[in-house]
C-alpha cells in the first residue's frame, strides 16, 4: 500500500506550486495525482497568462505583492523560466466612476505597500500609446511591475524542481473517493490503488465539486467558459506594449508572440464545462479591438488557432483557501475566479504555511478566503475581474 504525507490533487500551476513550497519547506513525501498523461490540459495551459497587483481587495493586492516578486526572480530561484514580463497592466477610464474606482483601488494598493503603480491623466495614456483611440479615455491607472507569464512554463518549473526535491507525479491517474476514519482524512482511492494518507489538498480546478462530493462538503466552484483569440503576426502596434483593458467594455489584450492576444468576457456565458470556441466570438472581439485601436481594422486573425479554457468561479470571486473544519485533513485551493495562475505562487506558500505550521504571514487576515464564509455570509465582492 502506498502512503504519502500530502495528497495533491490536481497538477496544474497551484498543485504544483502547493508541492514546490511543501518540498521547499521540508516536508517530505508528497503525491501529485494528475487525471491526463501530461499537466496543463485543465486551466493553467489555456489562461492568457496575466499577473497584476491592481486589485480591489486587500486579500488579492496582497496574493499579488507576494507572488509578482516571486515570478520576478523565478527563474534564479528554481532553475526553470516562468517567461515573466514586467509590461505592466494599463487600465484605460472612460466615465468618472471608473476614475473614482481606479483612485479608490489606487489608494488601497499604495497603503498595502505596491510601490509602482501609478494614476494617469487622459494626455499621459495617450502619448503612451498614440494608436489607442482616446478621446472618450479620462484618465486611468498603470502598474510597471504587472505584465505576464507562460503558465505552462512556469507550472513546468514547479513540479520540474518539486520532483527535483523529492515530489512524486503521478499522471494519468484518476482519484475515484476519499477515505475518512474517526480522525478525519485517512486515504485517498485512485485508479493505481488506495493511497494512505491524513493530508489532501483539492487542487481539482474546475473540477473541484467533483473532488468535494467524495466528501461529502457541497463546494461552490462552477466552471465557466473564456475563450481568447491570437492573431497572426502584427507589427502596426508595438510589442512592448502593456495589457490593455477598454473599462467601457472589458475588451483586453496583450501582445503574444509577433501578434496579440484578445479577450473579453461575453456576459451571455453560462457556467458549465464547455471548451468549444464558438466562432462568432471571433467578430465580437475584433469589434472592440478595432474601436480601441482603429489600426486593429486590418489585424489578421486564424479563428482555428482561438481556444477556450474553464475559469474556476466562486461566488464571490475571491479563492477558497485552507482548512475544511467539517473534514479534518481536507484542504481547499479553489475558486480563483480567473486569478490562478497569477495567484499560484501565493497559494502555494499559503497552503504549505497552513497544512505545516496552521497560520501564514502571506495575507494579513486568511481567515477571509476560508470555506465557512459561504455558510456565514461573509462574501467578498472583487470587482476588477477579466
Amino acid at each position: 500500500m502506498q502512503t504519502a504525507g500530502v495528497v495533491i490533487i490536481g497538477g496544474g500551476i497551484v498543485g504544483s506550486s502547493i508541492a514546490w513550497h511543501l518540498m521547499e519547506a521540508g516536508c517530505k513525501n508528497v503525491l501529485v495525482i494528475e487525471r491526463e498523461i501530461s499537466q496543463g490540459k485543465g486551466s493553467t495551459g489555456k489562461s492568457m497568462g496575466g499577473v497584476r497587483a491592481q486589485f480591489s481587495t486587500s486579500v488579492n493586492i496582497q496574493m499579488s505583492l507576494f507572488s509578482i516578486p516571486f515570478y520576478a526572480a523565478f527563474d534564479e530561484r528554481l532553475g526553470h523560466p516562468a517567461g515573466y514580463r514586467p509590461q505592466g497592466y494599463l487600465f484605460a477610464a472612460t466615465k468618472q466612476s471608473h476614475l473614482d474606482y481606479l483612485h479608490a483601488n489606487f489608494e488601497r494598493q499604495t497603503t498595502l505597500g505596491l510601490k509602482t503603480a501609478r494614476l494617469l491623466a487622459a494626455g499621459e495614456i495617450k502619448s503612451m500609446l498614440p494608436l489607442l483611440r482616446s478621446d472618450d479615455i479620462l484618465g486611468g491607472s498603470f502598474c510597471s511591475t504587472d505584465g505576464f507569464v507562460d503558465p505552462y512554463s512556469a507550472m513546468n518549473g514547479f513540479m520540474a524542481s518539486a520532483i527535483e526535491h523529492g515530489a512524486m507525479l503521478w499522471k494519468k491517474t484518476d482519484v475515484t473517493g476519499i477515505s475518512q476514519d474517526a480522525k478525519g482524512i485517512s486515504g485517498v482511492e485512485t485508479s493505481r490503488g488506495h493511497v494512505a494518507t491524513r493530508t489532501v489538498v483539492n487542487a481539482a480546478g474546475a473540477w473541484a465539486a467533483q473532488v468535494a462530493k467524495f466528501v461529502g462538503v457541497d463546494l461552490p466552484v462552477e466552471p465557466m467558459r473564456r475563450m481568447l483569440v491570437p492573431s497572426e503576426p502584427f507589427e502596426d502596434f508595438p510589442q512592448s506594449a502593456p495589457m490593455i483593458i477598454d473599462m467601457s467594455n472589458g475588451f483586453h489584450f496583450r501582445p503574444e508572440g509577433r501578434g496579440f492576444l484578445m479577450a473579453w468576457n461575453d456576459p451571455e456565458e453560462t457556467t458549465g464545462y464547455n471548451t468549444d470556441f464558438e466562432p462568432a466570438f471571433v467578430e465580437k472581439v475584433l469589434t472592440f479591438a478595432a474601436d480601441r485601436v482603429p489600426i486593429f481594422e486590418n489585424l489578421p486573425v486564424n479563428p482555428k488557432k482561438a481556444w477556450a479554457g474553464l475559469y474556476e468561479m466562486s461566488p464571490d470571486h475571491h479563492a477558497i483557501l485552507g482548512p475544511v473544519r467539517a473534514v479534518p485533513g481536507l484542504f481547499l485551493a479553489n475558486g480563483f475566479s480567473g486569478h490562478g495562475v497569477m495567484h499560484a505562487p501565493a497559494t502555494g506558500k499559503i497552503l504549505s504555511d497552513l497544512i505545516l505550521t496552521g497560520k501564514t504571514e502571506i495575507v494579513a487576515d486568511v481567515e477571509v478566503l476560508n470555506f465557512d464564509r459561504f455558510d456565514q455570509g461573509n462574501l467578498l465582492h472583487e470587482t476588477a475581474i477579466l
